[in-house]
């Protein structure tokens, strides 16, 4: 059984305001919004006439999805899905399903959304665990695709935004459980 961490709301703050102080803005407001339109005229494009099942990975796409969903002037259905490949360790591994989806899969066109493609292992390891169960197609959509400079495993279809790799947060990306409420995406300094 966890117990609750009693925090110093001033001193986390203050901490709060500093990360953010410290940070470099690397997409404005203005970019995510247009980033936003472009991506769902994308997606209407391609999936308008198919009755998707759109599953948002929590938490990150949260805020993405929020945004981009008014954006779908077509019938969608909708499910958040919770997925973990760390479990408490640093380094990710089996993915495991903390909450699956609800709807049958079966048959279904389903598009994921998250909030950053970065290695892509757990995009590529829900893509597996989606198409395995039966759906007739996947198709992924990311705000942010971080730029490695190596292949990743896989790439999303619809990408809002690219980003340096550098770590980034806002628009449901968090720093330290923080600022995942920023209408605009920010990077830590280099060495922060």
């Amino acid at each position: 059984m966890k117990t609750a961490t009693v925090i110093n709301v001033e001193h986390a703050r203050a901490q709060a305001r500093a990360l953010l102080h410290s940070a470099e803005l690397v997409c404005s407001r203005t970019d995510v919004e247009r980033a936003l339109d472009r991506v769902a005229a994308e997606i209407s494009a391609r999936l308008a006439d198919v009755y998707p099942l759109v599953l948002a990975v929590a938490n990150g796409a949260l805020v993405f999805a929020g945004e981009l969903l008014p954006r779908l002037e077509f019938p969608l259905e909708f499910e958040v899905i919770r997925v973990s490949r760390y479990r408490d360790q640093t380094a990710g591994g089996v993915l495991n399903w903390l909450l699956a989806p609800q709807a049958a899969l079966q048959g279904r066109s389903v598009l994921v959304l998250d909030d950053i493609l970065d290695e892509g292992m757990t995009l590529l390891a829900i893509r597996e665990h989606v198409l395995g169960a039966g759906a007739h197609s996947f198709s992924s959509a990311v705000l942010v695709d971080k730029q490695l400079g190596r292949e990743k495993p896989m790439q999303a279809e619809f990408v809002g935004l690219r980003v340096p790799d550098r770590y980034v947060f806002g628009c449901g990306m968090d720093v330290k459980g923080l600022w995942r409420n920023l209408p605009a995406i920010y990077a830590l300094k280099e060495g922060a």
